[in-house]
């Protein structure tokens, strides 16, 4: 249980160290945000719990198959300007192209499995 909790402090200390510089230094915050601290920080705890580079190995090849469809989200907020979109339009949007990403990573996993 000490564990499960340490993970949950490391990630929300990182989650919210982002979230106070995206109001200082929004241009830095965005790149921390885009490093795979994330995937990182996954990676490590899985290893560290599991103890099998095999599972491991696996999920680091699920995780690059699955960033271009995770950059699906991104889409509307790039097309905002041209599109005259709100935050709401874009965020709700972005979550639909994000829905419909994961069905296509599902089907190229399953391609290549």
């Amino acid at each position: 249980m000490a564990w499960a909790v340490a993970k949950i402090m490391i990630a929300a200390c990182i989650i919210s160290l982002a979230s106070w510089m995206s109001g200082k230094w929004p241009h830095v915050a965005g790149f921390v945000v885009a490093l795979p601290l994330t995937t990182i920080l996954a990676l490590l705890f899985s290893y560290a719990e599991y103890q099998s580079p095999e599972t491991s190995i696996t999920f680091a090849r699920n995780i690059f198959l699955a960033i271009p469809a995770s950059l699906l989200f991104f889409v509307p907020f790039l097309a905002a300007g041209v599109l005259h979109l709100s935050f709401w339009q874009c965020y709700i949007s972005g979550l639909i192209l994000l829905a419909a990403g994961y069905f296509g990573y599902q089907y190229l996993v399953g391609l290549l499995s």
